[in-house]
């Protein structure tokens, strides 16, 4: 069953998904569509949500596509369901030994019901229209490449069920964030089974199309903000004298006890930032030196300028 706001988050992804098939026929200057203000449904890891449509093949098993592969094994799916394809031999050596089918890609896309395409943005379109007359009837395509939109997938696979999803790296070690956005010709159930592919590396939310590069500059790149934090954290503390080892474990321990105070008190981070900080105390100096140098304008010219990058990036035609 779908819980109802798995059920609001469909229903306005259909409405966003009308909105561009309506567009498709309309002038340019066409206004834009109204978001809702309830666009999306998160989800953590359930056991009775659909899988995967068997076999399920991955073309691209390195970072991204490696861990998608890992985490559906560490769910129960067979390794002789899963197929994957790779160019380099390492890999290939590897997924052999896990007991993982290694095929071509065009041979891949006559084989599985579902497809993820793990390869970088530049390679998609070429990768598309290859496998694009081999694809199954009942195939599923699921792109994890940034920027690159539904409309273009459909455009390149002649309109055949296509689902655009923008992970990030967390799900490498099962703590990952992905964006699920349905193609025109996606079912509720096809839909579900991506959410329930995601949820083995992490969690997941359907969001709008018309989010997804919002969306990246928040979750898809927002690892590296942190990663930058923590780095300059650690930096600063061998500076005060701290041993690098004893900096780096109370800055990767904050950083993870923080995320986890914040899911767990669903507190706003305003007051629980306020919750450490003393009137005249040493955190408020701290603070002063970040509104100084202007932390927040800067985050958020930072996550601007990644919501347009990963606009150019879907410009591949």
């Amino acid at each position: 069953m779908t819980d109802p706001a798995m059920a609001v988050a469909m229903a306005t992804v259909r409405s966003d998904a009308q909105e561009r098939e309506r567009s498709r026929g309309s002038a340019a200057h066409a206004p834009a569509s109204v978001i809702s203000s309830s666009p999306v449904s998160a989800s953590s890891p359930s056991s009775s949500a659909p899988t995967p449509a068997a076999p399920v093949a991955i073309i691209g098993t390195g970072a991204m596509g490696g861990a998608i592969l890992r985490g559906l094994l560490a769910h129960g799916i067979a390794p002789g369901d899963l197929i994957g394809v790779d160019a380099a031999p390492a890999r290939q050596a590897e997924l052999t030994a896990l007991g993982v089918r290694t095929m071509t890609a065009e041979e891949a896309a006559s084989t599985a019901r579902t497809i993820v395409v793990a390869v970088k943005p530049y390679a998609v379109t070429a990768l598309l229209d290859s496998i694009a007359s081999s694809l199954r009837k009942d195939a599923l395509v699921v792109s994890v490449a940034a920027g690159i939109s539904t409309t273009i997938l459909e455009e390149h696979l002649a309109d055949a069920a296509v689902v655009r999803v923008m992970p990030n790296t967390p799900a490498r070690v099962g703590e990952g964030m992905a964006a699920i956005t349905p193609g025109l010709n996606v079912t509720e159930e096809q839909t579900a089974s991506v959410v329930a592919l995601f949820e083995t590396i992490g969690r997941a939310a359907v969001v709008p199309e018309s989010l997804q590069d919002s969306v990246t500059a928040i979750s898809g790149s927002g690892p590296a903000y942190l990663l930058l934090v923590v780095e300059s954290m650690i930096d600063a503390g061998v500076l005060l004298g701290v041993p690098r080892p004893l900096a780096t474990e109370l800055a990767v321990q904050t950083i993870t006890g923080t995320a986890a105070l914040l899911r767990e008190t669903g507190e706003h981070p305003a007051l629980l930032r306020e919750s450490v900080t003393s009137p005249g105390g040493s955190t408020a100096a701290a603070l002063r030196q970040l509104e100084d140098h202007r932390l927040k304008a800067a985050f958020t010219d930072a996550m601007e300028a990644c919501a347009k990058r990963n606009a150019e990036l879907g410009d591949v035609g």
